[in-house]
């Protein structure tokens, strides 16, 4: 296959891992954004372009990393002129409009690949082929925990146009959860304060309890804190003959101790970096395009982790539970994959 370009559409924090894993992979690149696209161009050795549609016309894959209000937008101008998109979670702000992104991919026979990053987490995918290899018997309750600094980026509190604490961050142990144990049935949140009007404000905790249509329950908390404080997330699944989990604030870093070459200027031998998963993540659906199969993540799982999260705001409106409708049969058979 030809060398691949591909446009990435935003330059904020989240565009770096992106260009970082498409370098890697020996793609041509083009970026465009309202700020910060020189940067990344030089930085990158990518090429400069002056708006969105230019750049859609050069490229064989756009990759959305932009603000996510305007990710069902960028989605469909690009679907609309035959391209494969990449687009950073939410997939859209609300259930609606990411199912008219998935359809509009489908009627064009483009790819549609909504980049949830978790599932490529070593600890994560241990995890989930765990549950799958039955090690822990019939699986029952889940913990999520996701906290760390809150943004600085004002659009990130606004909860209409696809910010707030559960949108932006719990949406990822949102992911998780539908990943290990199924589809959702009912959906009950808090939040601690309050948003209001539209604001969303920080620090600010979030509470959600999902039970699945399997029957397992799912506790899920995410906290945007005080800046400095570290980014923390733990994951703990329990099942009737035991359990799994992992807590990124433990040391269980890998270390080897060595008797050194003379020329040696450190007490360890060279080391390999664990390789990253925004890479793994983008190398998937690259290998996914080009072999003709599914990769880990589908529109339908972007989907729904939008549909969860959008009850979750509703029940917080509501103060009662939430109930999702039954997925139809096609969508069963996406989950039973």
């Amino acid at each position: 296959m030809s060398t691949l370009k591909v446009g990435l559409i935003g330059a904020g924090g989240i565009s770096r891992v992106h260009a970082d894993a498409w370098r890697a992979l020996g793609a041509e690149g083009y970026v465009t954004s309202l700020a910060g696209a020189e940067e990344i161009a030089v930085e990158y050795g990518f090429e400069l372009v002056s708006d969105v549609d230019t750049l859609i016309g050069l490229v064989d894959i756009v990759d959305i990393v932009t603000p996510s209000s305007t990710h069902a937008d960028f989605a469909l101008r690009a679907i609309g002129r035959g391209r494969d998109v990449i687009c950073e979670k939410p997939l859209a702000a609300t259930a609606e409009a990411a199912t008219d992104v998935a359809r509009a991919a489908e009627e064009a026979g483009v790819r549609l690949f909504p980049a949830h990053v978790v599932r490529y987490m070593g600890e994560y995918a241990q995890i989930k082929e765990g549950i799958d290899a039955g090690r822990i018997g019939t699986l029952a309750v889940q913990r999520f925990s996701r906290a760390g600094s809150a943004p600085q980026t004002p659009w990130f509190f606004s909860e209409s146009t696809g910010g707030g604490v559960i949108r932006d961050l719990m949406i990822h142990d949102i992911d998780q959860a539908v990943w290990f144990a199924g589809p959702v049935a009912t959906v009950f949140a808090v939040q601690n304060p309050p948003t209001v009007d539209d604001r969303v404000p920080a620090p600010v905790t979030a509470h959600v309890v999902l039970t699945h249509r399997s029957g397992v329950i799912s506790h899920l908390h995410a906290s945007w804190v005080a800046p400095g404080m570290p980014f923390r997330t733990s994951v703990e699944v329990a099942g009737s003959e035991g359990r799994l989990r992992y807590d990124s604030a433990e040391d269980t870093t890998t270390r080897t101790d060595a008797v050194l070459d003379a020329e040696a200027t450190d007490y360890l031998p060279p080391m390999s970096p664990a390789e990253s998963p925004y890479y793994a993540e983008i190398a998937d659906f690259v290998a996914a395009l080009r072999a003709g199969r599914d990769a880990r993540v589908s529109a339908a799982d972007g989907i729904e982790a939008v549909a969860v999260a959008e009850a979750a705001y509703a029940s917080i409106a509501a103060g009662t539970p939430v109930s999702l409708p039954a997925p139809t049969h096609s969508e069963a058979e996406e989950a039973a994959r």
